[in-house]
């Protein structure tokens, strides 16, 4: 059964509160950032409360245009701050659900940690078209429109994003069960400091990225390479061990872990490809990008 779109007639705050969800799940595919996407969202309720509703056809429309564009702007002045960040800038994770049931493919796909990461190569207008075509379909003249570009330079900064995500979009689509398995079987290898059972579930050209954000100690560069992340991993164990681990569902319904090292919570999530490796391990140790991803008790 379908349900009907409400109309600008509607209460506003209903109205507003139906597409919610939709809304916040745009604004943070934006800009990387739940705290970033929920104060784009607040400023759209509030333009929105204000706005003409009897100019206002199609509410959808209206309220993505605002918060795409919000989001935006937010995602300009931001780059200049991820630019100075101490160490590498890591999208913030959040819980599998925070944004309701993905519908599609292509929105959870765009959910995926890994495809995040990956949205950090993009200038805020490539980002922005790609995931208003690619997770929300919109049409290019109406994305041309909310962004404010050509029709025609619209259809190149779809293709130019693309073509800088090409080579590695085809990797998120692991079987769940196998990506979750992976995961055990890595925290066993890690957990029993067995290191040829850790080689043999890297890819040659894996990488480490650690996100401490200067507020807890971490690693202040890309680890590259199995060699080293293998010593990495081993340097860690060694000195701190590894704490209480669970694994948690993150973004599209991936597993991800959560667990304690030398006292610091984190979040590891893990880009794997249907090569059945381990390509890219992204620890989140800013306790200031984990609270929207805390394990139930």
């Amino acid at each position: 059964m379908t349900t009907t779109p409400p109309t600008a007639a509607e209460a506003p705050d209903t109205v507003f509160e139906e597409y919610r969800p939709m809304l916040l799940g745009l604004a943070y595919r934006l800009t990387g950032s739940m705290w970033d996407a929920e104060d784009v969202v607040q400023e759209a309720y509030l333009r929105w409360a204000a706005a003409d509703r009897a100019e206002i056809r199609v509410p959808r429309a209206f309220l993505i245009t605002v918060v795409s564009r919000l989001a935006l702007d937010q995602l300009r002045s931001a780059r200049v701050t991820r630019e100075a960040y101490t160490g590498p800038w890591l999208p913030e994770p959040v819980a599998s659900d925070a944004f309701g049931p993905a519908q599609t493919a292509e929105l959870r796909d765009s959910l995926a940690y890994a495809t995040l990461h990956l949205m950090e190569r993009l200038t805020p207008p490539e980002r922005a078209v790609f995931v208003l075509r690619e997770a929300f379909d919109l049409p290019y003249d109406e994305i041309a429109s909310i962004v404010g570009v050509t029709l025609a330079n619209c259809r190149q900064l779809h293709s130019r994003a693309a073509r800088h995500l090409a080579t590695d979009r085809e990797r998120f689509h692991l079987d769940a069960d196998a990506h979750g398995e992976l995961l055990r079987r890595f925290l066993d290898a890690a957990q029993h400091g067995d290191l040829a059972a850790l080689t043999d579930l890297l890819s040659e050209d894996v990488v480490v990225w650690n996100d401490g954000g200067g507020k807890v100690r971490a690693a202040l560069r890309p680890v590259e390479g199995r060699a080293n992340v293998l010593a990495f991993l081993a340097g860690l164990l060694t000195r701190y061990g590894l704490g209480e681990t669970r694994l948690v569902e993150v973004g599209d319904g991936s597993p991800a872990v959560w667990t304690q090292v030398d006292g610091s919570r984190q979040l590891v999530a893990f880009d794997v490809r249907e090569d059945g490796l381990i390509h890219g391990i992204f620890a989140v140790l800013n306790p200031d990008k984990l609270t929207h991803v805390a394990p139930r008790p």
